[in-house]
């Protein structure tokens, strides 16, 4: 009853809008001169371009030596590409000392998924923030999607979300600064107390 997530990872636009696999895409033309306007001149493209280079060289690498590559090889490299790029992006949290203090949101996704993990009979999966803006005291406010899975038998759905909508709240507002706006949950897996973690 698993969910598929990989359909949200194919979709990832780097902060410029263009496509991770569109940038895989045009590697080679972009490398003979025949990028675009935007190719040539965008840093994120620049960046992913760079990062995606040499993960492909470490892939011809290993495709070269004796030993068996795995199956699932480039769905693992392209998921460390979209982990690094979505690392980039960043939220400013309001501070009382001079200066800026930002957070990635892929660390307060990672803060999420702990927050959520203890509660009894859940466990976090897929999970995703997004900057709302700013309020009138310049808070930074958030928009959280996250997929979650459930122990079969021991507990409901009705029981557990808003424990869970609890546990997230707390944790962007006491552990991180930040305000929830919208957090969007879905239930995509039930796992039996036996199984390891997914």
């Amino acid at each position: 009853m698993a969910v598929n997530s990989t359909t949200a990872e194919q979709e990832y636009r780097l902060p410029c809008g263009r496509e991770l696999e569109q940038v895989w895409d045009r590697l080679d033309a972009v490398a003979a001169g025949l990028g675009d306007e935007h190719e040539i001149g965008c840093s994120h493209c620049a960046a992913a371009r760079e990062s995606l280079l040499a993960l492909r060289s470490a892939t011809g690498e290993l495709i070269n030596e004796p030993q068996d590559t795995p199956p699932d090889l480039v769905g693992r490299i392209m998921s460390a590409v979209r982990a690094e790029s979505r690392r980039g992006r960043t939220l400013e949290l309001r501070t009382p000392a001079p200066g800026a203090v930002e957070v990635s949101e892929q660390a307060v996704a990672a803060v999420l998924r702990h927050a959520v993990d203890t509660v009894p009979g859940v466990r976090a999966r897929r999970c995703r923030v997004r900057s709302a803006g700013s309020g009138p005291d310049g808070e930074h406010h958030v928009e959280v999607d996250m997929s979650i899975a459930i122990r079969f038998g021991q507990t409901t759905i009705d029981a557990v979300l808003p424990v869970v909508r609890e546990r997230v709240t707390a944790a962007l507002t006491v552990r991180i600064g930040l305000v929830l706006d919208r957090l969007d949950l879905m239930v995509g897996d039930v796992y039996d107390e036996g199984d390891a973690r997914q």
